[in-house]
């Protein structure tokens, strides 16, 4: 009996310890209500998005800009992010970049970016005339160096685009090539906005 009560208490302390954290945690990272991503939604073009449901919490990764300035998924909170594994030597990701880039002018950047991250090495010198070539000005260039974001999130195909919440969560993943330019993509990233 002694033994009983006493691993209540133990238990009770550290559910109390914890309590602020949980209250911190809550205020920091709320539920989104705006981010639902229904199923009639995934069709056409976007037919092979597999939804996450409930919105998964994504780990921290990090990659690089195109001026080589570090950053994290962390840095776009508030924002729906979608984010892109692709390389040059991808014919699949280089056909549906194009695409890319019109959504990305479609959905505007207060509330949306796309991240393509290159997994073309740690430096502009193929991505910045690969992007001049096929004149996609909306989008940022970013580099995945040694693919550790990729490892990270379990990326085994390129291309493979993570449509993420404006808390950081995972709604979902396409693997392979898709056509963003369509009202189907669209209608699925303003779904992720709310």
């Amino acid at each position: 009996m002694a033994n009983s009560g006493s691993a209540f208490r133990l238990s009770r302390r550290l559910l109390l310890a914890g309590s602020p954290f949980l209250f911190a945690s809550s205020a920091l990272f709320p539920a989104s209500a705006r981010a639902k991503v229904e199923s009639d939604l995934i069709r056409g073009a976007v037919r092979r998005f597999e939804r996450v449901d409930p919105p998964r919490a994504l780990p921290v990764v990090t990659f690089a800009s195109g001026d080589d300035k570090p950053l994290t998924l962390a840095d776009y909170k508030g924002k729906v992010v979608l984010v892109n594994f692709w390389a040059t030597w991808c014919a699949p990701c280089v056909s549906e970049m194009p695409s890319l880039d019109q959504l990305q002018k479609k959905m505007g950047k207060d509330k949306f970016v796309i991240l393509p991250l290159s997994l073309d090495g740690p430096t502009r010198a193929k991505v910045a005339p690969f992007y001049q070539d096929k004149k996609l000005g909306e989008l940022g260039i970013y580099f995945d160096k040694g693919r550790s974001a990729m490892q990270a999130l379990g990326i085994s195909v390129l291309p493979t685009s993570i449509l993420v919440d404006a808390d950081g969560r995972e709604l979902g993943r396409i693997e392979g090539e898709a056509d963003w330019s369509t009202p189907e993509a669209l209608a699925l990233m303003k779904a992720a906005e709310g």
